[in-house]
């Protein structure tokens, strides 16, 4: 059996579930945990990467400098890795003073059409001679003839491997088998998956990927990330032991870890709840749920609707904006079909 390389991104993706707002203290006691436990990669910094606080996605509590040098204080073990979308996240203000600091993996994202603009973060990233991971969003959204060409491009551009997330967690185990295979048929380097578990397949599609040739998974301690949350570091590492797997990764240090995540970071530990679940039939991005909970409770109308509608209008990550948009329309046609009535 092959080694899965672990991307544990609890400081990361878990900053969505508390409103971008883990502290120093939160990063270093939980970072500290995760290099016990011997986690190859700790990724860190707000949910949406690097530059990315802002008033539309959520401002974060400390600045992404903060967050970094916070964690390489407490990795002695674990490579220390960050998040970016260009865009968001520029080469010069970001990048550059990220890897300064001891950045040592780079995971470079797109929406899974858009991997051209990843170019220059991800040469930029292998100029330094830092790992350069390429991330492809919403995956769900395409096929994987689409997802061969986006991958063979971050490919070109010098990634170290491709990463799909399932953004939405809305794949079935019918799309993990065949979207893995193919890529990991066709492409000359790793191939990884990011799943969450608002449809609850989180674990179940990460073993899937592994099975189908993937060789790296991405997940969180207890789960805690955007949404209903994502695949759970700790269930993984006993599966993939149990299976024959070996990722490096001390099991019941591991498991001392999703410890600390849960009593120092996590107020609500993430489960599958209505709109999780709407979410992903809808294949919407995970990290919309609370800002569609809070604006469709401004106006009134049924967040299930919002979900739905920015389904069909094929909504990804950093079109937050586009809720109020949608809200506004909805209650529109509401309040005409009152007056109609």
């Amino acid at each position: 059996m092959s080694n899965i390389l672990i991307f544990d991104s609890t400081l990361r993706d878990g900053n969505h579930a508390v409103h971008h707002e883990l502290n120093n203290k939160q990063i270093a006691v939980y970072a500290a945990a995760a290099d016990t436990a011997e986690i190859p990669i700790v990724v860190v910094g707000h949910g949406n990467g690097l530059g990315a606080s802002s008033l539309q996605v959520g401002e974060s509590l400390i600045n992404d400098m903060e967050m970094i040098e916070t964690a390489r204080a407490k990795l002695k073990k674990s490579k220390l890795g960050v998040f970016i979308l260009p865009g968001f996240g520029t080469i010069k203000k970001n990048l550059k003073n990220a890897i300064n600091a001891g950045v040592e993996v780079v995971c470079v994202s797109s929406h899974c059409t858009e991997a051209d603009i990843t170019q220059r973060h991800i040469e930029y990233v292998s100029e330094r001679e830092k790992e350069v991971y390429g991330n492809l969003m919403m995956t769900h959204m395409v096929s994987k003839e689409i997802l061969l060409e986006e991958s063979l491009k971050m490919q070109s551009f010098g990634a170290n491997g491709i990463i799909l997330m399932d953004s939405a967690g809305a794949y079935l185990p019918k799309d993990v088998i065949e979207k893995i295979t193919f890529l990991v048929t066709e492409l000359k380097i790793p191939v990884g998956f990011h799943g969450h578990n608002n449809l609850g397949m989180a674990i179940t599609n990460s073993i899937l990927a592994v099975e189908a040739g993937a060789t790296i998974l991405d997940a969180c301690a207890r789960g805690f990330g955007a949404g209903a949350g994502n695949a759970q570091i700790e269930v993984l590492v006993a599966v993939l032991e149990k299976m024959g797997y070996t990722t490096g990764i001390d099991l019941y240090k591991m498991l001392d870890a999703s410890d600390v995540a849960e009593k120092e970071l996590i107020k609500v530990i993430p489960n599958i709840k209505p709109i999780s679940i709407v979410s992903g039939l809808a294949g919407v991005f995970s990290g919309f749920a609370k800002h569609v909970e809070r604006i469709s409770l401004q106006y009134g109308i049924d967040s299930r609707d919002v979900f739905f509608e920015l389904g069909r209008r094929k909504a990804v990550a950093g079109q937050e904006d586009l809720i109020v948009e949608v809200a506004v329309n909805l209650a529109d046609k509401r309040i005409a079909v009152e007056k109609k009535c």
